[in-house]
């Protein structure tokens, strides 16, 4: 059994996929060539924004929107513990202070009602995770943000000097920055992943839920400003050859893939439709036995994993592998306690609702092509290990 079946996805649209990297062939653009422009578009619309600009990872696009945006020494972005490194590792690459802040337990998103507490004079940015497949809650995030925000520019507009104590009042706008690189597809209060803050970053990672054959990401904005600082960070800061006004970084996302991806945004409505049958089948076929996702009312989710918790979760793993089934754990140790973020001087205890998490999350076999039959096995053999 798989644990995500990349194989009956390419099986159904091999002759596609082999015409679309053919068509790159023949033409030769193998870097920027016009299938990249051309998924730019496409991604874009779906989304429902702008700009959409094509990047070489799901990492990239959360460097380039920060740089863009002039994140860097000095300035803090709040965001969760609970999260694949990436996220944090990009904050701290730039120079800026990563604050952590506790999830919900019952979304494992950032806790919007911790938000505020973790607000200081140098913050520039939050940047929540929507993780497991379900966007975080954007509406709380984005009141908050736009508190602040009134707030200072009626400081500005005043010429009052601003406070030396924590307040509501800053020396800098606040941003909202999302990490989609699990959520791709899923829907907040009518609204796509990737269209709810000032810049949605997703991944293309093979086993997101659009995956390539290799690295590649996006960044999304209705910002024009902000979309042309992208697009010249990603080819090394230029606006014309050999014109470099900004300094950046090789993020571009190659031709072969910009093809691949546009033969899977074609079936990949479709496919979002079947992760979300076989989530929630998951949901009734595991919900009294074991924890399973919370997703609500206002939301969808794509199951970038479908993931459970529970108790003695390395006993559970042992006894699904001699059972031939597939489990990862997405994600078992939080940043605060990675040895890089060491200096941050956050032990154990400090966020309890992400460490129990990391402690107890366990991702079962998750795709679009996962039959009922397995998925009933998957399911049988879960319920045993706990009854035992």
């Amino acid at each position: 059994m798989q644990f995500i079946d990349l194989k009956s996805q390419q099986d159904r649209i091999r002759s596609q996929l082999e015409a679309a990297m053919r068509k790159v062939l023949d033409h030769g653009q193998y870097i920027m060539g016009p299938e990249v422009a051309e998924l730019e578009e496409a991604l874009a619309a779906y989304v429902g924004v702008r700009h959409c600009i094509a990047v070489a990872s799901g990492t990239d696009a959360l460097l380039i929107a920060m740089m863009a945006l002039g994140i860097g020494p000095g300035d803090e972005v709040i965001t969760t513990p609970f999260t694949f490194i990436a996220t944090g590792e990009m904050i701290a690459l730039l120079g800026a202070k990563p604050v952590f802040v506790d999830i919900d337990p019952r979304t494992c998103n950032l806790d919007p009602e911790l938000i505020e507490a973790a607000i200081t004079p140098r913050t520039r940015a939050i940047l929540p995770v929507s993780l497991y497949g379900q966007c975080a809650d954007f509406d709380a995030i984005n009141a908050i943000v736009e508190k602040h925000n009134r707030a200072f520019s009626s400081v500005q507009a005043n010429g009052s000097p601003l406070s030396n104590q924590r307040s509501t009042i800053h020396n800098q706008q606040i941003v909202v920055i999302e990490d989609a690189a699990q959520s791709f597809g899923a829907i907040y209060r009518g609204r796509y992943s990737c269209a709810l803050s000032t810049v949605g970053c997703t991944s293309f990672f093979p086993s997101k839920p659009l995956g390539g054959y290799g690295d590649g990401g996006a960044c999304f904005t209705d910002d024009e400003e902000l979309a042309t600082r992208m697009r010249q960070i990603r080819v090394h800061g230029q606006d014309r050859r050999y014109n470099h006004p900004l300094i950046g970084i090789n993020g571009r996302l190659d031709t072969l893939q910009a093809a691949v991806l546009l033969v899977k945004l074609s079936i990949f409505p479709e496919e979002v439709e079947a992760r979300q049958r076989i989530g929630t089948r998951y949901t009734e076929l595991l919900g009294k036995a074991v924890e399973t996702p919370f997703v609500g009312p206002e939301a969808t989710s794509v199951y970038a994993q479908y993931t459970i918790q529970v108790e003695d979760r390395g006993q559970v793993q042992e006894r699904l592998n001699a059972a031939g089934i597939p489990t990862a754990v997405h994600y078992p140790v939080p940043l605060h306690l990675q040895p890089a973020f060491a200096g941050l001087g956050l032990g154990a205890g400090s966020f309890p609702r992400a460490e129990r998490a990391a402690q107890r999350v366990l991702s079962l076999p998750m795709h679009p092509y996962l039959a009922n039959t397995d998925q009933d096995r998957i399911a049988e053999s879960v319920c045993r290990c706990l009854s035992l």
